[in-house]
C-alpha cells in the first residue's frame, strides 16, 4: 500500500468529508461512526489487518474534526442570535432565534 495514501490523502479526505458530513448530520458521534464503518469495511475488503490501527486513528480524527465544526457552528449561532439594528425612521428591528420583531420607538 502506498504510504502517501495512508499519511496524506486519507487524513485530508477524512478531515474535509467529516466537516461536510457534520454540517449535514449535526452530530459528531454519528459522523465518526459512519467513518468507522466505512474504514472497517475497507480494512477487511481492500487492505490487510494492519490497516485496522489506521482505521481507529482516522475515526478519532473524524470525531475531533466533527466536534470542532459542531462547536464553531454553535458558537456562530449564539453570537448571531441577538442582532439589533435601528433604521432611519425610528423603527428598531430585533432578530432573536430566527424571528424578526419590528418596534417603533416612541419619542
Amino acid at each position: 500500500m502506498n504510504m502517501l495514501l495512508i499519511f496524506f490523502a486519507l487524513p485530508i479526505a477524512t478531515i474535509l468529508l467529516s466537516a461536510v458530513l457534520e454540517k449535514v448530520l449535526n452530530c459528531p458521534i454519528a459522523v465518526s461512526s459512519v467513518f468507522f464503518a466505512i474504514y472497517l469495511i475497507a480494512t477487511f475488503s481492500v487492505f490487510n489487518v494492519n490497516f485496522l490501527i489506521a482505521t481507529i486513528i482516522y475515526t478519532i480524527l473524524a470525531f475531533i474534526t466533527a466536534m470542532a465544526v459542531h462547536l464553531l457552528i454553535n458558537y456562530n449561532k449564539e453570537t448571531n442570535n441577538t442582532d439589533n439594528c435601528t433604521c432611519d425612521r425610528g423603527i428598531s428591528i430585533e432578530a432573536q432565534n430566527n424571528t424578526v420583531t419590528c418596534r417603533r420607538r416612541i419619542k
